[in-house]
């Protein structure tokens, strides 16, 4: 794959596209979750270019996106993807987001709606407000306080170990959390729960039009994700693709499991 990057004009946002696009081929966009960055997906871009046209950024703030000021929302992560598929030609994509990944692909689609041909939700969660307690999305801001608590060396083991169920799992996890310091940690995890809090409250993102693939692994306990999406599914009518012995990361726990339903994603999609 091809390093590039982007310039927000805030920050540069760097990706990785394959070397050359092949109008045969489907493109797979790959958005990870909060604190972790391309790497998350290595599984996934193993196994998938050369059938595919694929594109994995680092976050705003995450691996080489870094420095990154944090004043961005989720609805300028939205545009700045949008520029970037833009300029590498990016079409009829399917988003594979995973945690705050979904959120920005969610976003997406309701900004630039007709632009993916399908969002494909990894442990994540709707947008909508009637999913959310009054109480939780008080609390939303002020959930990673308690992060400042705790020692690096636990926070990492912690947060390792509550992402990812696997030992291959864990191992990319881990890798990720190596990079940064424990300052830099809290507020970036700070900044993201803020961030979902306000596109919540909003409701302006409550309805995205795209096909929507919901994954969540058997085992995530990260938050209220199994609630929400059991509740997702029971309004969309759209099955919960449960993946065995998978946590948070499910991609990266079961990455068989999780690249046989992107291939039947893709495969609806041509």
């Amino acid at each position: 794959m091809r390093k590039a990057s982007f310039d927000t004009g805030r920050g540069k946002i760097v990706y990785w596209v394959s070397d050359t696009a092949d109008a045969t081929r489907p493109w797979v966009v790959f958005l990870p979750g909060l604190t972790a960055d391309r790497r998350l997906f290595a599984p996934q871009i193993e196994h998938f270019e050369g059938r595919a046209n694929c594109l994995v950024w680092d976050a705003p703030a995450h691996g080489e996106s870094r420095p990154f000021p944090l004043d961005f929302s989720l609805p300028d992560l939205a545009r700045w993807l949008g520029e970037i598929m833009k300029a590498e030609g990016v079409s009829a994509p399917v988003l594979v987001g995973q945690s705050m990944g979904g959120y920005v692909a969610q976003v997406f689609d309701v900004l630039f709606p007709g632009r993916a041909c399908g969002i494909v939700s990894v442990d994540s969660a709707p947008l909508g407000r009637d999913y959310y307690k009054r109480w939780e999305l008080a609390c939303l801001p002020f959930v990673t306080r308690m992060f400042y608590l705790y020692p690096w060396g636990t926070l990492k083991k912690t947060s390792t170990e509550g992402n990812a169920a696997t030992p291959e799992g864990r191992a990319i996890m881990s890798s990720i959390l190596a990079g940064y310091e424990k300052g830099e940690y809290c507020r970036l995890s700070a900044h993201g729960f803020a961030m979902l809090a306000e596109v919540v409250r909003s409701d302006e993102y409550a309805a995205p039009t795209a096909p929507l693939t919901l994954i969540v692994g058997e085992l995530d306990r990260t938050g209220f994700v199994r609630k929400y999406n059991e509740l997702w599914s029971e309004r969309t009518g759209l099955p919960i693709r449960w993946v065995e012995g998978a946590a948070h990361n499910s991609n990266a726990d079961n990455p068989v499991a999780v690249n046989a339903i992107i291939e039947e994603v893709l495969a609806e999609g041509n």
